[in-house]
């Protein structure tokens, strides 16, 4: 027998991150937002709580648990705000999880337990500019000079790359050319390096109180020991990470999508149109059971991917429906909660005002839906 229900452990995590979001996050997040700041009072509760640590070993300074524990963080907290839930999922998935899942002892010894900790943040550099969707199309170079590898290039769009406690960014370089197909590699890169220039950070639509620049290199000299895993390896390796990351980011896609549920059904309770509230009206009631019916068929697609995740059963295919489920549910629920709202809606006091306006990036990033759909057709063995 199928049973979905969640373990004590995961419904004791879940209600513990649930009433940290409302009872912390919630309060203060719209001011953050407004003023484009970081968060930090609230990252650094998040470290204590050990949301950052959740899913690596107590051995690296982790909890102990695993990839659906984080999940269903992400999903509480975003709830509330997705930028701080996004801090968790690129400081933990992009940012130490790369390291995890393919450093060196040595590696792990230095960079986890902090990171762990939520002491420091890490940011992962893939995507460069013109680059978009084409993660192939790296332009940066990593040239070994003796003992030390010297980088050159850009990255943008990379979250977690210019707070006060970032520790590093793990980016990927071209080091070689073999028969005309580019060798890339995975190199980390310590916060502060000589040469590594953090730009201002972007004006962006949404998640403005989440940390997002670009990147330069520019004869950035880093050790050779710096090398993530294998030479050439790391564009495989950000394939694996990548793959991953599309679950998290399905989890963050269904909390928003379920904070618009929430907020809708408190607004239609108290929202009085043509002497009664908004709620007795059937039109209002079947877009909120539309809302709903998205949210709850996209926490079920990550499920899912997370259960054959952590089997140890190829995932691909399932984590980018997940994926493509999962932003269309967030951002057509956006949109279904600001016409509920009506011109409250359109205002930033409001929470749905910043649903509407993150909703959008969880269709592009870690691969736009239309990437998510190449994934599936190919898995399924649909393209020729």
């Amino acid at each position: 027998m199928i049973d979905h229900r969640l373990s004590e452990e995961y419904s004791d995590l879940r209600k513990t991150v649930e009433e940290f979001a409302h009872e912390q996050v919630a309060p203060v997040i719209g001011e953050f937002y407004e003023k484009e700041e970081f968060p930090y009072e609230l990252v650094d509760q998040m470290g204590k709580m050990g949301l950052f640590g959740l899913p690596f070993p107590e051995e690296h300074g982790g909890m102990g648990g695993d990839y659906f524990a984080l999940c269903l963080a992400l999903e509480e907290l975003a709830r509330v705000d997705s930028s701080v839930a996004i801090t968790l999922e690129a400081g933990v998935s992009l940012g130490a999880m790369p390291i995890y899942r393919f450093g060196s002892d040595e590696q792990k010894q230095r960079w986890l337990p902090e990171l762990c900790s939520g002491e420091k943040l890490a940011g992962f550099g893939l995507t460069e500019p013109g680059g978009g969707s084409d993660a192939g199309a790296t332009r940066t170079t990593a040239v070994l000079d003796g003992d030390e590898w010297v980088i050159n290039g850009s990255k943008s769009f990379i979250t977690n790359s210019g707070t006060d406690i970032t520790s590093a960014v793990t980016v990927t370089c071209v080091t070689g050319n073999h028969d005309g197909r580019k060798e890339i590699s995975a190199i980390i890169v310590p916060a502060g390096t000589p040469g590594f220039s953090v730009a201002p950070k972007y004006s962006k639509v949404g998640w403005n109180a989440s940390d997002t620049h670009e990147l330069s290199f520019d004869d950035c000299r880093v050790p050779a020991s710096n090398l993530l895993g294998e030479r050439g390896k790391g564009y495989a390796q950000f394939l694996r990470i990548l793959d991953e990351g599309r679950i998290a980011i399905a989890a963050v896609s269904v909390g928003l999508a379920q904070g618009c549920v929430d907020e809708c059904l408190r607004y239609t309770r108290e929202r009085e149109a043509f002497g009664h509230t908004i709620g007795t009206y059937q039109v209002i009631q079947f877009k909120i059971a539309d809302m709903e019916a998205r949210t709850h068929t996209a926490r079920l697609a990550y499920y899912h991917a997370a259960s054959k995740m952590l089997c140890g059963e190829p995932f691909k295919k399932e984590a980018a429906i997940a994926k493509l489920v999962a932003s269309n549910a967030a951002m057509d629920n956006a949109r279904d909660a600001t016409q509920i709202f009506g011109g409250y809606g359109f205002m930033n006091e409001f929470p749905v005002g910043r649903f509407y306006r993150d909703a959008k990036i969880l269709e592009i990033g870690e691969g736009t839906s239309e990437v998510q759909r190449m994934l599936i057709a190919r898995e399924l063995g649909a393209t020729g």
